[in-house]
């Protein structure tokens, strides 16, 4: 009498050994094809373009939430009302420059003349940072120096 169960059988029939495996490996590439497209799903869909001073001052308070880019003026960092911090950040290579409030924790590295980016939103001509956003992207030492010839 046959058990109700399927075990090694399957459903009665007792599978080869060479078809398990074959089953195994499709079983296992399907799952690996599958993984991929999620990784690469996740990786490309969630990627945003960083926006310039110039770019977000064009695109104003109609969009919600983007990542904004750019170097610190000098002169402009100040601290107020506890932990927010105010600063304007301008473009790479320009002269646009848009005032920024930011809150919460700020990186060691971050000070005039450093390429930031932040997330936030225009809120009234003033880019608000949300908390923790905050990146300070360092000068790579492997950059040619001005006046250098290597």
């Amino acid at each position: 009498m046959r058990s109700a169960g399927c075990g090694l059988r399957y459903c009665g029939l007792i599978l080869d050994p060479s078809r398990k495996r074959k089953i195994r490996l499709f079983v296992a590439l399907s799952a690996a094809i599958v993984l991929a497209g999620a990784l690469l799903y996740t990786s490309f869909g969630s990627a945003s373009t960083a926006l310039t001073p110039s770019q977000a001052l064009s695109k104003g308070t109609s969009s919600g939430s983007y990542e904004l880019t750019g170097k610190v003026v000098a002169g402009t960092i100040q601290h107020r009302a506890g932990d927010t911090l105010f600063f304007r950040v301008r473009d790479r290579n320009g002269s646009a420059t848009l005032p920024v409030s930011y809150q919460g924790l700020v990186s060691d590295t971050f000070r005039a003349g450093r390429e930031i980016i932040v997330t936030g939103k225009m809120r009234g001509g003033v880019f608000q940072g949300e908390r923790d956003t905050l990146t300070t992207k360092c000068p790579s030492k492997f950059q040619k120096k001005p006046g250098s010839t290597l």
